[in-house]
């Protein structure tokens, strides 16, 4: 059974368990040391004061995450935030990060965000045809940003519109803050799509 849900501190260690191995192996994120399962729930806890953090169950496992960050920390920089998505190696090719980042979009459509950008560590082929697919736009490339695994690295930048530019637009509303019953329908809407 799939099941979408909001991610909960105690959900630190089967995140880290699909989040640890992309540390470890990969350059796609460029953080280079695991963190504990105590401050991966703090960072949990933390980011879903502003954002959401989902995450994807099957028959119990999580199988799947998806959250939103901070872009940057200037105020006018407000209504743009990253997204990110990761999924257990058993369950790509699933549709599992497309339901996860449809539900992740439309509550950040709702809190009033305007631009959520992805940045992928290149290269990423896969990551690209999947975030292209849904309609993001890539607009820069950063060269040899980061050194990572014996290599230096290039990122690229990726952009999706989510909401309307409108003049004097209010600021987002604090995902800790806003009216959650709408969640479950949204998340019973988009295993549907599974």
């Amino acid at each position: 059974m799939i099941k979408l849900r909001l991610a909960k501190p105690a959900d630190s260690e089967g995140i880290l368990a699909i989040y640890a191995p992309y540390i470890e192996k990969t350059s796609f994120t460029f953080e280079t040391d695991v963190p504990s399962a105590e401050a991966f729930a703090d960072r949990i806890d933390s980011y879903m004061e502003s954002w959401p953090w989902l995450v994807c169950e099957i028959d119990g496992t999580i199988a799947g995450y998806a959250y939103a960050a901070r872009y940057r920390e200037r105020v006018a920089y407000q209504w743009s935030v990253e997204s990110s998505v990761y999924i257990h190696d058993d369950y790509q090719r699933k549709g599992i990060a497309k339901i996860l980042y449809s539900a992740l979009f439309k509550i950040l459509t709702k809190q009033g965000f305007r631009n959520v950008y992805a940045v992928i560590n290149l290269p990423n082929e896969k990551s690209v045809a999947f975030h292209e697919n849904l309609g993001f736009r890539f607009f820069a490339m950063y060269e040899q940003v980061g050194y990572k695994l014996g290599q230096w690295k290039n990122v690229g930048w990726w952009r999706l519109i989510i909401n309307e530019f409108d003049e004097e637009p209010a600021a987002p509303v604090l995902f800790s803050m806003m009216d959650k019953e709408f969640l479950p329908a949204l998340f019973e809407e988009q295993t549907k799509q599974v």
